[in-house]
């Protein structure tokens, strides 16, 4: 089996209908991102080899739970046998928690703004964790923005400080300031990934009104003298309308500065509703060039220790899958 080319296909299709069994605590939800609001999403695991779908049942592709996690999926006449993973919170093996389910910004790809979402307390993060220590190696938070970016770091800031009495990794995915990686490292984080979300600027700019593209790219840079390579992560979203020469280049800076890059599929939904995902060829393409990429700046994706790097479900990515 031909596992690349095969997850390329699945993550190009993006959703699925579950049959059988009902997926019960196999099934993750989402209150971050393009994701949020949805069905829920089940983490497929082949040979330990994931891919993270999301449960549509207007779906063609179809996943048959057998029970007790065991699951087929047929695909191009023949059955894909795997397991169903138990998520931490979000994903398997991490708490992956987002802090603030709302956000005042509008980026045009995610279903967040739209919502009426929350926002949780310290102790009611640090409760969820403790919950789940038994099947987690990792602590990841990501958070929208409900105020102020300052005050949204100051949340991520209070968690990092109370999370690390559990003596785990901590990674931290925020909207930055300009401080936001020393304050970080100092509150106990290992690990920051801050998105740049698109591949040009001009594609920002018109993705995400009111961020700021060169602020992404400072802080970055300042995160890999901090952290160290391996240790920083950086979306950048396919299928917003660049060409792969613009992907290349994104992807070339990126590792050039020490930025593990993570080329996340578009998921159309909110104003990118009337987009399509990326295929399956187009994703393939990508990953040789990100993969090239960070061979030659000396980076290693099985380096990292939290967030999308170690999840691996919605991505291709380079060195693990």
């Amino acid at each position: 089996m031909d596992w690349l080319r095969l997850k390329a296909s699945l993550l190009a299709a993006g959703k699925v209908k579950v049959a059988g069994v009902p997926p019960g605590k196999y099934l993750s939800s989402s209150t971050a991102g393009p994701g949020a609001g949805g069905e829920g999403s089940v983490f497929y695991s082949v040979d330990g080899m994931r891919v993270r779908l999301s449960v549509d049942p207007t779906a063609d592709l179809v996943l048959i739970h057998e029970g007790k996690g065991n699951a087929t999926i047929p695909f191009r006449g023949e059955m894909l046998r795997g397991v169903l993973e138990v998520p931490g919170f979000h994903c398997p093996r991490q708490a992956f928690i987002t802090l603030t389910s709302s956000c005042i910004f509008s980026c045009r790809y995610c279903a967040v703004p739209g919502r009426a979402g929350r926002t949780k307390s310290t102790e009611e993060v640090v409760a969820m964790v403790r919950s789940v220590l038994g099947r987690i190696d990792a602590i990841s938070l990501t958070s929208g923005v409900a105020g102020s970016i300052e005050e949204e770091e100051r949340r991520a800031l209070d968690a990092v400080r109370a999370l690390v009495l559990f003596d785990l990794p901590i990674g931290v995915s925020i909207y930055p300031t300009q401080d936001s990686p020393r304050r970080l490292k100092e509150a106990g984080a290992i690990e920051v990934k801050f998105n740049i979300e698109a591949a040009t600027p001009g594609l920002f700019a018109g993705m995400c009104p009111g961020l700021e593209w060169n602020l992404v790219w400072e802080v970055l840079e300042e995160s890999v003298r901090l952290f160290g390579k391996n240790h920083v992560q950086s979306n950048v979203i396919v299928g917003l309308g660049e060409s792969d020469e613009e992907m290349a280049a994104a992807v070339r800076r990126l590792c050039s500065i020490g930025v593990i890059p993570v080329l996340r599929p578009l998921t159309p939904s909110a104003g990118l509703a009337h987009f399509t995902r990326p295929s399956a060829d187009r994703l393939l393409r990508l990953h040789a060039i990100a993969q090239a990429e960070m061979a030659a700046a000396g980076l290693d994706a099985r380096e990292a220790r939290t967030m999308c790097a170690v999840c691996m479900g919605c991505d291709l990515v380079p060195g693990r899958d």
